[in-house]
Order: structure tokens, then C-alpha cells, then sequence
């Protein structure tokens, strides 16, 4: 078919242009704003970030960092001790500062008080003790086995040492002492690289 009967070619300057008073208010410079388009508010250009910058996260922290990894445990109270004591039950990753452990200790202590209280009450002594006393001390110890085992690893932990060092506890005296010693030692600042990884204790 011939390209005639399309009539020939025109050239932009060929071609007729509109007055711009014929063109319809709203479709002339495609950069000026529509009116009746949502409206969204511009960062000032001193605010906005620049390249290779990223803009701050609503957020209020890095998504990217742990929220337990890389601070020293927290110094806690007596009750808050024992809380964290039972919620960690078998948390034997991460750390456990100081104080985290010593109160449990003393929980121990005052548990182990009680109940000789209640031996005493029933008649019973430290050769033959009563039997509620042997049923209550039994319930105790071993409710208590595990969360004590995993405790005892995260104070080691905190010092940068491997829970292995528990084993010292065979050791009659010496390893106790040994054990003592460790467990009374302020937190290490790099144990959390090695310890920091799994399912962490909890602070609250």
C-alpha cells in the first residue's frame, strides 16, 4: 500500500502549535503541582540524607544489634535474683553478673535454715533427720538441680571462662576454693563475644 494516502511527512515546524491560551488549565508544565494531588511533606534539603547515608530508623534502635548482646548483665535485687533464678531455668548460654548469683545463694542459705527449723520442730536432728525434712529437702534439691547448674555456668561465663570450670566442684576443697574464687570475680568485658549466642537469659 503507498505511503501517499497518509499525506506527507511534516516536520515539527510544519506542523500547526496551539496558543498556550488554548491549552486547559492543569495540563501544561507537568512540574507544577496538581492541586487536587495528596499532598506529602518535603524534608528540608539540610535534613535529608545524603549519598551513602541512611536515614535515621523511627524505630529508635539498629535493627542489625542484638538487644542483649554486648552490655554487661544488670545488677539486680534480692527478688528480682530469685525471679530470674526460675525463669532461666535451663539457660545455660549468655552470662549472669554477680549479683544475679550471690542472692541465689543466699536464697539457698535461707532455704536450707527453714528447713532445718522444721527438722528441729519434728524432733529430728543432723544424724536422723524427720522425714518431712527429708521429703522437703529432696523436693528442693531437686527442683532446684538444674536452674543451680545453669547459673553456676552463666557467673563462669560472665568471667570468660567456659562452664567446664564447674568440674572443679568434684574437687573436695581445693576445687571449691578454686570455684570460689572465679565465682567472685567482677564481669569481663569481652565474655560477651564468646558466650553471647543461642537462646539468651532473660534480665526481667
Amino acid at each position: 500500500m503507498p505511503n501517499d494516502q497518509w499525506g506527507p511527512y511534516k516536520t515539527p515546524e510544519d506542523q500547526p502549535q496551539r496558543p498556550a491560551s488554548d491549552i486547559p488549565q492543569g495540563q501544561g508544565n507537568s512540574h507544577e503541582q496538581n492541586p487536587h494531588a495528596t499532598q506529602y511533606p518535603q524534608q528540608p534539603q539540610d535534613q535529608q540524607p545524603g549519598r551513602g547515608q541512611y536515614a535515621p530508623n523511627p524505630c529508635g534502635y539498629d535493627p542489625y544489634t542484638p538487644q542483649q548482646v554486648g552490655h554487661p548483665r544488670p545488677r539486680v535485687s534480692f527478688p528480682t535474683a530469685v525471679r530470674l533464678f526460675f525463669k532461666n531455668y535451663a539457660v545455660f548460654n549468655g552470662r549472669a553478673s554477680r549479683s544475679e548469683f550471690w542472692w541465689v545463694v543466699l536464697l539457698n542459705i535461707l532455704v536450707g535454715a527453714v528447713l532445718g527449723g522444721i527438722n528441729g520442730g519434728m524432733g529430728g536432728s543432723t544424724t536422723n533427720p524427720s522425714t518431712l525434712y527429708s521429703v522437703l529437702s529432696l523436693v528442693w534439691e531437686l527442683a532446684t538441680l538444674v536452674p543451680r547448674i545453669a547459673l553456676g555456668v552463666r557467673r563462669l561465663h560472665d568471667t570468660n571462662r567456659s562452664g567446664f570450670n564447674l568440674f572443679w566442684a568434684l574437687l573436695p576443697v581445693v576445687g571449691w576454693i578454686v570455684l570460689l574464687v572465679f565465682y567472685c570475680q567482677s564481669s569481663h568485658p569481652d565474655a560477651w563475644r564468646r558466650y553471647d549466642n543461642g537462646t539468651l537469659p532473660v534480665e526481667e
